[in-house]
Order: C-alpha cells, then structure tokens, then sequence
C-alpha cells in the first residue's frame, strides 16, 4: 500500500475524530431521539405497503408458443397474437374502467385512527356502490357508522338500507355487503368518492406490465397496495377482463359470420324448393322421366363447371365484401368479414395486419396526441396497406372473371349441343344443371355453418395463466433496517451540522489554525483556560500542566541557553479581558521560578491590572517617575517570590502618553532595568486601542501578542493582519490564551495546535509536597 496514501487516510480519520468527537453526547441524544422517532414512524405514522403479481403467456407463433393443427382445423377465428400488441391492450383504459366499476374503486373506503389513515378494504362491513358514472360529484370525505342489527347505513343521522338505491347528498348510492370483510374496524369509517375515469388513470399507472425479455410470451404483472387483498383483487379482475375481451372479440366475429352464413343458406333453400316444383311440374306437364346416355354426360361436364362458376361467383360475393371493408374504413377497428372460399393466404394475412395495425393505432390514439410520431407512423402504415388489399382483390377478381368467362364459354358449347338434344330433354337438363348447382353451394355453406359453430366449442384459451395473482408476506416498505439506518444517518448529519455551524459560524477565534491564516508571526505557545480570581491576589500556578506550559513558552522564545539577548519582553494584546496580565505575570513568575532575576514592569497606565495582582496601587511608579524626580531604583518594589521584581503604575493613573512621548527617562529606566537584572517583563495597554506599546516596543527584544480562545473577535485579527501595526512592533511573537476543550469531554480535545490531545505529566511527590505546605 502507498504510503502517502495510508498517511492522508490517517489524517482524514484523525481530522473526523478531532472535530466530531468530543460532542459524542451530542450525537448520542442526537441518534436516540432520531431512533425514537423513527420507531414512533413506523408504528404510528407509516402505512406498510404489499407488492402483488401474476403472470401469464400469450401465443405468439413468433415466439415459440402457437395453436396445434388440431385446434386450428376446429377453431377457425383463433387469431395469432403478438405480445407487444397484447401489452397494449391489458395496459388500455377500457379494461382498466372495468377493473375499477367491478371492484368498486371508485368509492374507496378508509379508516382513520389517531396517527394515520388506512384502507379499509377488508375492514369495512360495506362497499359503495355509485348509480351514473356520467357526471359524479367527487367527494374527498363522506363519514358513516354501519348498524349491524338493522343492516343499514347511518350519513349525517339518517339511515340508508343495504342492496337499496338510495338518493343521498353525494348522488343516488347503493350500499352492499363487503364480500372481503374480514375483520371489524377499531377506528371511525369514511369513503370518498373518485371520479371513474380519473380512478382508472391512477390504476393504469400504478400497474406494472411487461416480459421478461424480448424472446419470451411470458407477460408479469406487478403492483403495490397497501391492501394485499386488493392488490390480489385488482390483478385477478384485470386477467379475467382481459380474458373475456379476447373471447367477446372472437364470438362477434363467429356470430357475425354465421350470421351471413345462415342469410345464404335460407336463401338458396327457397331457390331449391322452387327448382324441386319446377321439376315435378315439368316432369308431370312434359312427360320427360330418363335422360339418354349422352344427355347424362352433357349434364355431368355441365355440372362440373356449373359448380365452378358458383364458387367462383360466392368467391366475387366475398371479394366484394372485402373491398366494402376496405373502403368503408376511417382507421376505426371493426370486425374483419370472413373469407369464405377464397384461399389466398396472402390476403388473409394483409387483413390480419391491417386490423392489428386499426387496434394498435385506436388503443395509443386514446391515450396520445394526434401528432405523435408512433401515431402517425401507424396511420401512414395502415394507409400502406390498404392499397395492397385492393390490389389483391382486384388480381384475384380479374382472375376469377376470368375464368368464369372461359367456363361461360364452355357452357355456350355445350348448349349447342343441346340442340341435338330433344327439347323436353334439354329444358329438363337446364332445370337440374341449375338444381344441382344450389345443392353444391347449399351443401358447402352448411359445411361452413358447421365449422363456424364449431368454433364457439370449449377450446385452449389464448392466453394461459401461469400464477395468479399473489401478495408478498411481508410488507416491502418502509423497511424497518432503512428507516433506522436512515435515522442514525440523520442524526450524524444534524450533529455534523450543528457542530459545524457552531464553530464556523462563530465570530471568535477558536482554532490555531485561524490564527495562522490571519498572522505571520510564529505561535509560541497555548494555554489553557483557567478559572478567573478577580482581585485576588497574585499566587504561583499549582497544576502541573500551567507550570509547564509556560515553561514550555519560555522555551519556545528562546529565553533559555548560555547566551541569550532577548531580556526584554513586552506584553500586549488587541482589546482588554484577553488576558495580558495574566500571561505577563505568569511569565515573570516562571521565569523567577528558574533562578533569574526577573522584574515585571505595569505600564498599563490607565488599567494596571498587574498592580491590582501584585496589590501595589497604592504605591509611586512609573507615573511619579516620568512626572518626579525619582530614581529608577525607587519604584522597584520585591514580591512574594524570591528573584521576582516588581514595578507598580503609580498613583495618578490615566492618560499618561505624551509623558511617555515627551519624557527623555524612558531610556534610563530600561539601561538601569537591563544592568540590573535578567529579565525585563513589560504589562502595555492594548494595542487597537492605545498606542503606548508602539512606544515601548523600541526599547524592547520581544513582543508578545496575547489573543484569547473565544473572546477576541476575527474581524479584529483581520483587521491587524491587514495594517501595518505590527510590523511596528519587535519580533512579534503570539499567546493563543485562554484555550478551552472542545465538546462535552473535558481534557482531551482543545482547539489548539494539531489535533489538540492534552496529555498531562503529574508528579504526584510535587503535588504531594504542595498540598502538605497549604
């Protein structure tokens, strides 16, 4: 593994840990509240939703699932479908109205408990029922209470008896008993009332429809309920709709058929009773009882072609029919006329395209605009084949004209012929040629009534229900894991983001690293916060950590080693309360600590704090001698620790810069302050607000910056950043004071250099020894 790359992981984890961490109780109140509300959604608020589906093949020829010969040669209306087509049609309006109006979808029934609403498909002892579906009244809410005892239904006080139409002020209703009622209803009961077009636009979207690939029959059928009774319900109706769609469009087309079947058949049987009393009245008038041998076989060639042209002009009767088809359509679907007789396989085929495409385009023209491209395409292709058609017809009526021509001739001869024959013999030949013509054609449309009968005969459906409709177990949202994942997801970010807006949008400075983007000038040392003593006076650190790290800063200044120059240090900060004094005085009291002499130095002539901790505000400073006639040595007064100097105000404290300007003492004092000892610290007034440092920072080696965690204002430090203040001052160096830990664990991460880990050396013989000197 790279390991610059392991490194920066590292450092992103430890960047996580040190930013989030510390408010670890924050996140943990964060993720129980989130994980009680989550459970509070999914018992309380959630509605659980089942998926149900079903699936079912479709003979498609084109796809490997097609009639055997057998059922073919039986079921003559057993038209070849395509899945795509049938995808279609399961998916249009008109099975859709009729799942809603079997299944009373139009009026749902709900009940409401305290948090949430449900359906009450099983849970309601009635269903709705609405009269006229032209122009329904759409009601959002309709509440009603159901008597048992009395079989009636209570709205606004007023009953309403089951399986009786009643006039309500929502429309003419009839309320029957549920057939799926399974269990009683705990909370109150209301139905509202839907449009039926609109409830069937919201089935047809919720349903799922489609194959699994592009070579499989196979159509499933899924879709999502809150109810897995009416999801199971919906996908069961839809089946048995479209089921019986498929078998009414197949008996119109065999009743339509037979219909002209039966028209023919009656018509040539009073053709044929009227020939049979012909013959017996010729036969009876004429005397003609036997025909000679040739007469037989003049009548047997007539017969043959006399049959001939009768096919041939049932075959014209039909090719007629089809071109009044033809052109009689407006791209409407309709009924194809039968082929009776005419064994042309390829105008069969063009009129089974030719519907299929009027189907296609009448299902997308209901639910699409009139430019579509599909539509339009489907109109140019039906447009392409219609001419087709009648190019067909008009071939095979040319074909056949043809040929009955040719027989007509036959017929001409043979009748010359017939004048050889004796004239009764001949008249009698006419009536039975033409008698024998109508028994053919009778006895072939009886053949075809049978076939066409045959076809309303129990026979494989089209399609084939593989599964009915099914509901799963368990419900598929919401899912328990997800919410509660979620929930603790929510509860980190709104941590994340509290945290975060806390500290970046904070006007304080409250990372190091703020500091270093602002300043130049090198950080030499963090320290922490400590509880305020007010006017309390001036005691030596006694945690351990405190002492050290102002060793640590005497360290980091350089103050140590065999030759050092930097004796003088002013102290300074941006704005009061940043904790100067403090830091000035903790240092000379380090820095006595270590064996030097030392001597602190309260130039903050208008606030000496320093004073008020050394408890010298009493005495003559600084003040008296620029004012006096002093001598330096006068205003230096001892302290409680050995080696450790110290310098009041003065008296008359206020605003004393131009004696600080005009005063030519300032030089003596700090050449008598650097013989006489080794350390000169030096409290100033703030810098943004005074500018007596600025005139104390030339006798000095070093000036500290003191800014306070939380307290000094960024703007501020922008602002210093951006003039040129500090460039007037000597070797600037920063104080980051005051540093509190972050978050709720106190001592561990802080807001300093790094990742802020505070580890505390304690020497418990040190500590021992000081508490037993108190």
């Amino acid at each position: 593994m790279d390991k610059n790359k392991s490194t920066k992981e590292d450092n992103l984890f430890g960047a996580i840990v040190f930013r989030f961490l510390p408010f670890w109780p924050l996140f943990v109140v964060l993720i129980g509240v989130c994980l009680a509300g989550a459970w509070a959604y999914l018992h309380y608020v959630a509605t659980p939703t089942y998926s149900t589906s079903a699936s079912l093949i479709v003979k498609d020829e084109k796809k490997g699932v097609n009639a055997s010969k057998i059922e073919e040669s039986i079921d003559a209306f057993n038209a070849n479908k395509t899945v795509e087509n049938e995808l279609n049609v399961l998916r249009s309006y008109a099975l859709m109205s009729q799942v809603v109006r079997e299944l009373h979808l139009y009026a749902p029934i709900f009940e409401e408990s305290r948090f949430r609403t449900v359906s009450a498909y099983t849970s309601s002892p009635i269903k709705v029922i609405l009269k006229s579906f032209d122009k329904v009244q759409e009601q959002p809410a309709v509440y009603f209470t159901y008597d048992e005892a009395k079989k009636q239904v209570i709205i606004d006080n007023k009953p309403y008896n089951l399986n009786t139409w009643a006039k309500t002020p929502y429309g003419e209703l009839q309320f029957i008993e549920n057939p799926q009622f399974s269990w009683a209803a705990t909370g109150r009961l209301f139905f509202s009332i839907k449009d039926p077009r609109k409830a069937a636009r919201q089935l047809a979207s919720s349903i799922q429809i489609e194959t699994p690939g592009k070579l499989s029959s196979v159509v499933n059928l899924y879709i999502e309920d809150q109810t897995p009774e009416r999801g199971e319900d919906i996908l069961n109706s839809l089946i048995k709709a479209y089921q019986q769609a498929a078998l009414n469009e197949r008996n119109q087309a065999v009743a339509q058929t037979l219909a002209f079947v039966e028209s023919r058949i009656q018509l040539l049987e009073k053709e044929l009773q009227g020939l049979e009393e012909k013959i017996v009245e010729f036969r009876s008038t004429k005397g003609a009882v036997n025909l000679n041998e040739q007469g037989r076989m003049f009548l047997q060639n007539v017969g043959e072609n006399d049959r001939r042209l009768g096919e041939i002009n049932l075959q014209l009767a039909v090719l007629d029919n089809v071109e009044s088809y033809v052109k009689a359509k407006n791209n409407t679907a309709g009924i194809v006329p039968a082929t009776l007789g005419v064994n042309d396989p390829v105008l069969s085929q063009l009129l089974q395209k030719l519907y299929d495409a009027e189907i296609q385009y009448q299902q997308l023209r209901k639910t699409t605009a009139e430019n579509n491209p599909l539509l339009l395409s489907l109109r140019e292709e039906i447009e392409s084949i219609r001419p087709g058609i009648l190019e067909n017809i008009r071939n095979q009526r040319d074909n056949l004209l043809a040929s009955r021509s040719k027989l007509n001739s036959t017929n001409s001869m043979y009748s010359n012929v017939l004048q050889s024959i004796p004239e009764k013999e001949r008249e009698l030949l006419d009536i039975s040629r033409e008698q024998t013509i109508k028994n053919n054609t009778y006895s072939f449309l009886l053949q075809k009534r049978e076939e066409t009968m045959l076809s309303y005969a129990p026979s494989a459906e089209e399609i084939r229900i593989v599964d009915m409709a099914n509901s799963s177990r368990d419900p598929i949202s919401p899912k328990p894991l997800y919410i509660y994942i979620s929930a603790i997801v929510l509860a980190f970010g709104a941590g994340i983001a509290l945290v975060t807006s806390k500290e970046m949008l904070h006007n304080k400075l409250l990372f190091r690293s703020e500091i270093e983007e602002c300043l130049n000038a090198p950080i030499v040392a963090e320290l922490s916060s400590v509880k305020f003593q007010g006017d309390n006076p001036l005691k030596e650190p006694a945690e351990v950590a405190q002492i050290e790290q102002f060793r640590q800063l005497r360290v980091t200044m350089g103050l140590y080693g065999r030759t050092f120059t930097r004796r003088k240090i002013v102290v300074t900060s941006s704005i009061p309360g940043e904790g100067k004094s403090f830091v000035s005085s903790n240092l000379a009291l380090s820095l006595a600590s270590s064996g030097k002499k030392v001597v602190m130095v309260d130039f903050d002539l208008r606030n000496p704090n320093a004073s008020v901790m050394f408890e010298r505000t009493e005495e003559e400073g600084i003040i008296e001698y620029l004012s006096g006639d002093l001598a330096p040595g006068a205003i230096i007064r001892p302290t409680d620790t050995e080696s450790l100097s110290f310098v009041p105000a003065g008296i008359a404290i206020g605003d004393h810069t131009e004696l600080l300007l005009m005063s030519d003492k300032m030089e003596k004092l700090f050449e008598y302050l650097g013989e006489m000892f080794d350390y000169v610290v030096i409290d100033t007034p703030p810098i943004d607000l005074v500018s007596d440092a600025y005139l104390l920072s030339e006798y000095c080696d070093i000036t500290l910056l003191v800014i306070r965690h939380a307290y000094t204002p960024k703007s501020l430090v922008q602002r210093l950043a951006q003039s040129n203040k500090l460039s007037t001052l000597q070797n600037v160096a920063i104080v980051f004071n005051g540093v509190k830990p972050r978050g709720f664990v106190k001592g561990q991460f802080g807001y300093g250099y790094g990742y802020g880990y505070e580890n505390k050396y304690t020497d418990k013989t040190y500590r021992a020894k000081r508490l037993a000197t108190k």
